[in-house]
């Protein structure tokens, strides 16, 4: 008897979603140092993967591991086992040159402590990052993000005489100019008052809406924390909590 054969079908609506890739995947990283006095071992197998868009804060007591974990993120710093892969790419399978071509593609860094070139302008930081990235519109680019960071008025002065919130903005723009797929921040808000502070957080959050941004903070402050979509906790160099 003849059988009509069945099409196979693709039912979507029943087909299971395909997974969000990492934007940042940390597989099994281990840190250790050694001197005269012995091993001391920073982090123990950090393991977590971050998507894209996402917002995550890094937390723990001083002294957990939080800014190596940070540094090793942005391929600044090297793991003693284990990887980091940042869009897939396996940072540490790269020699140095490359991932700092790979960093300045994908990656914003705001450090702790700024960062600026004393002796460029406000602009000129802001630029740099663009000009080695080889933009011919640099300058229109990096006036536009000063003025969206409230520094329209600023763009010729020096860090020097430019109030740390300025600062803060500064590098927040010269971080964000680029676009990167990823924002890295080290207690951006630990060296200014509570109004600053409030400014640049809002600001930060703003512009990972507006650009699609994954956004990684070092952070101390509780407030802060709250406000992302993921807490990942460090003690003792290892993850109590993600």
């Amino acid at each position: 008897m003849y059988e009509p054969a069945v099409a196979a079908v693709s039912d979507a609506s029943s087909a299971p979603a395909s997974p969000t890739p990492s934007i940042i995947s940390v597989e099994h990283v281990f840190k250790s140092v050694s001197d005269s006095t012995g091993t001391l071992t920073i982090l123990r197998d950090i393991d977590f993967s971050l998507a894209p868009r996402e917002t995550a804060a890094i937390v723990g007591a001083s002294g957990s591991g939080k800014s190596t974990l940070l540094s090793i993120i942005a391929g600044l710093d090297t793991p003693s086992q284990g990887t980091v892969r940042m869009a897939g790419q396996d940072l540490f399978a790269l020699n140095e040159d490359d991932r700092a071509a790979l960093r300045a593609r994908k990656v914003g860094f705001v450090f702790q402590s700024f960062q600026l070139m004393g002796n460029l302008t406000a602009l000129e930081n802001v630029m740099l990052p663009l000009e080695l990235a080889d933009q011919r519109n640099a300058r229109a680019l990096a006036t536009d993000m000063l003025k969206r960071v409230g520094l329209g008025e600023r763009l010729g002065h020096y860090p020097k005489v430019l109030s740390g919130g300025e600062q803060q903005r500064v590098a927040l723009a010269r971080a964000f100019v680029v676009q990167p797929a990823v924002l890295l921040a080290d207690e951006p808000t630990g060296s200014l008052d509570f109004a600053t502070g409030e400014t640049v957080m809002a600001l930060m959050f703003e512009l990972n809406q507006e650009r699609g941004t994954t956004l990684v903070l070092v952070t101390h402050d509780p407030m802060i924390a709250s406000r992302c979509e993921r807490r990942i906790t460090i003690d003792a160099g290892r993850i109590v909590k993600a």
